[in-house]
């Protein structure tokens, strides 16, 4: 059984951030997304907030075998905790590959077991980022094939 961690931040959870546990969770037998619950960044977010859009993305998208958790420490050691050797991240344009490529060296550093796959981004999700969904909510800009509308109407709660 192998089992693997998508990792992130997840603020906002985007319909690109699906569509990639999507296509990890065909590729495992169980994903966890693991949502960071890090305390000194400065998310629009909460973690809980995070976890409960989530886990109402995945159910509403019908995908089994994923397990939404938060985690405050290092990822690493949440994949040793929970027997996952594999973490799977998303890359868009070529300079995400080197900030992802230099965080797959470290949790290698850090534990010899995990193995880092990187799927690329579909195409209509390639500039998506969360910062630009959270950009466009407060200018008031369409980002109905961005986010969930569940996502688009937290936001607008938050921000406007």
């Amino acid at each position: 059984m192998v089992k693997a961690a998508f990792p992130g931040s997840f603020d906002p959870p985007t319909l690109g951030h699906l569509n990639l546990i999507k296509r990890a969770s065909r590729l495992f037998d169980s994903l966890d997304v693991v949502i960071a619950d890090n305390t000194q960044k400065n998310h629009l977010l909460n973690a809980d907030e995070r976890v409960e859009i989530m886990e109402q993305m995945i159910r509403t998208a019908g995908i089994e075998h994923v397990n939404i958790v938060k985690w405050n420490s290092l990822v690493v050691d949440y994949a040793q905790a929970n027997d996952i050797k594999v973490m799977v991240r998303g890359l868009r344009p070529l300079a995400d590959f080197g900030y992802e490529f230099e965080l797959s060296m470290i949790n290698k550093h850090l534990n010899s077991n995990i193995e880092t796959v990187f799927l690329p981004t579909d195409p209509q999700y390639f500039v998506l980022r969360a910062s630009v969904v959270r950009e466009l909510i407060m200018l008031n800009g369409d980002v109905s094939n961005m986010v969930t509308p569940e996502v688009e109407a937290l936001l607008k709660k938050k921000l406007l």
